[in-house]
């Protein structure tokens, strides 16, 4: 009988591969939801989200739209569009935004970490142009700005609109939703 897969924990595969192979197996997963793929010098990686994995990059999302939308800030949600640089590097985020106006690379792009990558990733973000990623990993929040071609941490965001978050209290509520969402996004609410 065949296994199931495990749907509360990331599913992982990376494999060495070319470009072209990238994008025959990119091809091979069209229409497949909750599939992220991605390429970067060499590697291919295939990431299946678990339900936790799931529930806070909902939960962020939320969050951050929320706030852009009571602060008037005009912002185009692109959730995990594939960014990429033809023959260089592809990614998809857990959540990304246009701020200010539509772009065809987003001005944020959130990653929630459970099974690996971390910061690593951010090659395939610089490779893209990504000028800012967060990364939410372990309950904490790390911010990177793209500055002169490379990432540097930053302490908040340098995006227009978004410097004005509070971001131990975003990381606060974020943590609340797991047990109460309703009571964490009010809190939100709230604290804007």
């Amino acid at each position: 009988m065949p296994q199931l897969l495990d749907q509360t924990t990331d599913q992982r595969i990376v494999h060495d591969g070319t470009w072209e192979q990238f994008k025959f197996i990119q091809k091979g997963f069209d229409g497949s939801p909750g599939v992220r793929l991605f390429y970067f010098d060499g590697i291919i990686e295939i990431l299946m989200p678990g339900r936790e994995h799931e529930i806070f990059a909902s939960i962020i999302g939320y969050l951050i739209t929320t706030f852009l939308t009571e602060k008037g800030i005009f912002f185009q949600p692109t959730r995990s569009m594939t960014q990429e640089k033809e023959g260089v590097a592809s990614a998809q985020a857990d959540e990304s935004y246009c701020i200010g106006s539509v772009k065809p690379i987003p001005d944020l792009s959130i990653e929630v970490v459970f099974s690996s990558g971390g910061i690593s990733k951010l090659e395939r973000y610089q490779a893209n142009g990504v000028p800012e990623v967060w990364f939410w990993e372990d309950g904490l929040l790390k911010l990177y700005h793209l500055t002169d071609g490379s990432y540097v941490p930053i302490e908040r965001s340098l995006l227009p609109g978004l410097s004005e978050l509070d971001l131990d209290w975003f990381r606060r509520c974020v943590l609340m939703a797991e047990t109460d969402t309703g009571e964490a996004i009010r809190a939100f609410r709230r604290q804007i």
